[in-house]
């Protein structure tokens, strides 16, 4: 990888980042003086960084494929000896796709929260921690290098700790905030020794010199350094085994869960891996370790999904096994990995109008986000309804619409992946969209069909068009994505100077057995989530249900498994580590402390001054050395 030095628009794609952390500063240091304009400013930064990303966009794909990769060096970082670190930006197919989604998305939720958090006193904090987050997430997919791209990893993090516990009144908000902060640290800390590792090995942390050492790397190495990686992204992205934090983060506001779902915090997992693909490439190990956590991410997303009341949970159990699917295709190389990338876009668009149709839906019903508490909203709320609906068909994969573009290619290129891994990953995947079907509709008829089920001081009604209209723009994202994006191998060929040519292999089955036989697994996902929800009545009260429910409802046993597995011997290691140190440590040192004291204390207490008590001393130290003198004297 050679980029060519940045002129033109390209010498601008520091103001892309430099907008909204701009604004974020300006919205937090002039307090409530900015409260009257600050969503104002808030939502034109990032709205500026969106007309810039499009233009450095046309820009890139006017140059030939081999020259789309352009770097702008700002100043020189760090430079210690023969190590340098310069600031700089990447601008490649790869970074631009994900500019478009973070700006673009990003500045579509900003106006929807304007409708959103319009009485909420606090808006101006909020709307600066939303740009932070915006830059933090541009500064992540736009630095040259990891130790740049680790710091936007940190920033997003800390953006999400600050939004997910915005109303941090609320105890469970304040848990979940510092849930998402502590589980997030674990995969950082894998991320963070992988770049260790690199400067170790490679004497580098930029992405070219990086990727220009690994054929004098050992394959070891190269296996633990991916596999480092894979464990930052599963904080990232949640996925299994640090998938937890993902459903309590739903306690922040609903257009930040859209943000994090949609455009941001989870996709950053993917996006390193794609960036990483040179170091999985040369490290099979690592690879496989991608795709079966990506597979069983999806079903295990899927399940939780089937089982929630909560519209938000169960939609971020959807986001946790759409964001596999995207692990999985990230996994097979190459063309995976256009693949992935395709359905991260797709889904950024359809996600988005799901989390801000749940708002929408809880913004007209008190806040209430109880599914067996809506029922029959589509006549109240037709344009909330028709846009959830276009989502909908969209996730499920019904043909045409975005999704069925999307996940079916990778399903298909799951299925070619070798006779025996292929069928088990390939399978999964049909298992997970069959399921998907399953709870999205589910969600649709429990939502907006049947009687309804809201309390008498409920009055639903339809949102302000400053947030319908971004559910209409988004919606569009949902019916025509897909194919703009698969349609013509676009996508695949735009990616190729960044991810490889894809070398097309056949699956076991043809293409159009696999689409037929997807199409049949979601139209029995649709009919039995009817049958259960949509002919009987639903109940205000949730039945006990069978095992696999209860199961659902505690996220397959996660937190208690973390509790038993991490939490309690840790605390049981903390309590023994403090007795240690508080009786023996301490003990012995304040023991010997006091024992001299003491001694002291009482040798003092013989410094009387009387004449008659140092005589006295004399006479019986006299005697006790003439007894001492005799027995020696005697024996």
């Amino acid at each position: 990888m050679h980029p060519a030095a940045a002129s033109g628009a390209f010498s601008l794609s520091w103001l892309l980042v430099a907008l909204p952390l701009v604004s974020a500063a300006v919205l937090l240091l002039g307090g409530r003086r900015t409260d009257r304009w600050g969503h104002l400013l808030g939502c034109a930064s990032v709205l500026g960084s969106f007309v810039i990303g499009l233009v450095t966009f046309f820009s890139l794909i006017a140059r030939a494929p081999g020259d789309r990769t352009v770097a702008q060096h700002l100043f020189s970082w760090v430079a210690v000896g023969r190590f340098e670190v310069d600031w700089g930006f990447l601008i490649d197919p790869l970074s631009i796709c994900f500019v478009l989604l973070i700006t673009g998305v990003g500045s579509l939720i900003h106006v929807y929260s304007v409708g959103y958090m319009e009485h909420d006193p606090d808006k101006r904090r909020f709307f600066a921690y939303l740009n932070l987050f915006i830059a933090a997430m541009l500064l992540l997919v736009l630095g040259d290098s990891y130790l740049m791209l680790y710091i936007g990893w940190e920033g997003v993090g800390l953006a999400s700790y600050l939004l997910i516990g915005f109303w941090q009144h609320k105890p469970a908000a304040a848990v979940a905030a510092k849930k998402a902060f502590v589980v997030n640290r674990v995969g950082d800390f894998g991320l963070s020794i992988a770049v260790f590792l690199m400067f170790s090995m490679f004497g580098a942390v930029s992405f070219t010199g990086v990727f220009n050492g690994i054929d004098e790397a050992s394959n070891g190495a190269l296996t633990v350094m991916g596999l480092l990686i894979l464990l930052g992204a599963t904080g990232k992205s949640a996925q299994v085994p640090l998938q937890s934090w993902l459903l309590d983060a739903m306690e922040g506001p609903t257009p930040v869960s859209a943000l994090i779902h949609a455009a941001t915090m989870v996709t950053a997992g993917v996006y390193v891996i794609v960036r990483s693909n040179p170091i999985f490439e040369a490290a099979p190990n690592a690879q496989i370790a991608v795709t079966v956590v990506g597979a069983v991410t999806l079903l295990f997303g899927a399940f939780i999904g089937c089982a929630k009341d909560d519209i938000k949970k169960s939609l971020a159990g959807s986001t946790m096994s759409q964001i596999g699917y995207m692990h999985l295709a990230a996994g097979l190389g190459p063309v995976g990995a256009a693949f992935a990338i395709a359905h991260l876009l797709a889904h950024g668009t359809f996600k988005a109008v799901l989390f801000l149709g749940a708002g929408s839906v809880m913004h007209a019903t008190n806040d209430q986000v109880d599914m067996r508490r809506f029922g029959g909203l589509r006549k109240k709320m037709p344009i909330t309804f028709w846009t959830f609906i276009l989502a909908w068909a969209a996730i499920i994969g019904v043909p045409l619409f975005a999704g069925w573009w999307t996940k079916d290619k990778i399903i298909e290129s799951a299925f070619a992946h070798g006779p025996v891994a292929g069928w088990l990953l390939g399978g999964a995947a049909a298992l997970g969209a069959a399921i998907t079907a399953f709870y999205m509709t589910r969600m649709v008829i429990m939502t907006f069909f049947g009687k309804q089920r809201w309390d008498d001081d409920v009055h639903p009604h339809e949102s302000p068009p400053v947030m319908t209209v971004p559910l209409i723009i988004l919606s569009i994202g949902s019916v025509f994505g897909g194919w703009f994006l698969i349609g013509g191998d676009r996508l695949a060929h735009f990616l190729e100077p960044v991810v490889g040519e894809a070398h097309h292999v056949e699956p076991p089955l043809t293409a159009t057995t696999i689409t037929v036989g997807l199409g049949v697994l979601m139209v029995l996902g649709v009919l039995l989530a009817w049958l259960m929800y949509g002919r009987p009545a639903v109940p205000e009260v949730a039945p006990v249900g069978n095992a696999l429910v209860r199961a659902g409802r505690r996220d397959l046993y996660g937190d208690a498994f973390n509790e038993s597995v991490f939490m309690r011997p840790g605390q049981y290691l903390t309590r023994s580590l403090v007795f240690f140190d508080n009786r023996l440590v301490d003990g012995a040192v304040n023991g010997i402390a006091g024992l001299v004291g003491n001694t002291s204390l009482w040798w003092r207490q013989a410094q009387t001054g009387f004449v008659r008590s140092y005589a006295l001393s004399m006479l019986l130290g006299a005697a006790v050395v003439s007894a001492l003198v005799l027995i020696v004297v005697v024996l």
